[in-house]
């Protein structure tokens, strides 16, 4: 398999070639591995009249997602027929298994992005109440790095294939598609990701709302934060992981460079700050990985 680039599985979890090896070969054996099993049939048809249906989960995201893109666990743990019936239907039905249902890349990029967030908010139910990605694996494998258990050894299912959110966002989106822009749309249930969005992805509306959710990001100043006082730009960690996804879709002609990259989408106000910034220092800001809980857990019991 092709060595992924740095990514922000990959490079929080190195801690030297030897532990990557033995993860991986973990993985493949299925050593300590846990498969995330659909709790019951599709609660709707696997194909509607305009093809493969994200409703169920557009219905999970308005109602358990606030503006924030913060999660109500406990009301969602309650109340799981949408989010089962949806992940019913992803394990049933991707891309690879029935390509018809996928007429081009923005529809099969869409329910990429889809699975992702939806078997990540499953994972975290599996094993809720949990403060952080870092509570799910097995304590036996302790000489792993703690992200190791959430990304690598739970085991979803998409398709009729079992698989991992490692192997999805890296031998999935990143291989097959270039857009950096997802690196904004993924939600890995942790706060340092990108916000959740309170709406599926959709295919005729996918270039808009990755734009958005860029926009969104980058607007955030625990993601970009421009402060010419100080001679400094904090970048997200994400910038920094997946650094060559976003140089490489820099144009020519411009700064290349990471900064680069963000410059679209910055607001006025970061424009001027930035215009002020020339000799400025890039920093990254250490990623939190806390449960994206509306209501830490501490304070709900």
């Amino acid at each position: 398999m092709e060595a992924p680039r740095a990514t922000a599985v990959c490079r929080p979890i190195h801690a030297g070639f030897l532990l990557w090896i033995a993860a991986l070969w973990l993985v493949s054996v299925g050593a300590g591995c846990t498969t995330i099993v659909p709790a019951s049939p599709p609660s709707a048809p696997l194909i509607a009249p305009t093809g493969f249906s994200h409703a169920e989960f557009d219905r999970v995201l308005a109602h358990f997602v606030d503006e924030k893109g913060r999660v109500d666990y406990p009301g969602l743990a309650a109340d799981r027929v949408d989010l089962d019936g949806y992940y019913a239907k992803l394990a049933a039905v991707s891309p690879d298994s029935h390509p018809e249902l996928f007429p081009d890349d923005r529809a099969r990029l869409a329910y990429w992005i889809n699975a992702y967030n939806a078997t990540a908010i499953e994972t975290v139910l599996h094993y809720y109440p949990i403060d952080s990605v870092h509570d799910v694996g097995p304590a036996a494998l302790f000489f792993l790095p703690r992200i190791t258990g959430f990304f690598l050894l739970q085991r979803i299912e998409l398709g009729g294939r079992k698989t991992s959110l490692y192997a999805l966002e890296n031998s999935v989106m990143r291989r097959r598609f270039a857009e950096p822009r997802i690196h904004f749309a993924l939600n890995c249930a942790s706060i340092g990701c990108p916000r959740l969005p309170r709406q599926a992805f959709r295919a005729k509306d996918l270039d808009a709302q990755l734009d958005r959710e860029t926009r969104f990001f980058v607007s955030e100043s625990r993601n970009v934060d421009i402060d010419p006082a100080n001679g400094r730009i904090t970048l997200s960690s994400i910038l920094d992981w997946y650094d060559g996804d976003f140089l490489d879709a820099l144009p020519k002609e411009g700064r290349q460079d990471l900064v680069g990259f963000i410059e679209p989408y910055l607001t006025d106000e970061q424009r001027s700050a930035l215009a002020r910034c020339g000799d400025c220092r890039v920093e990254f800001v250490p990623y939190d990985w806390g449960l994206n809980a509306q209501v830490p857990r501490a304070l709900s019991d």
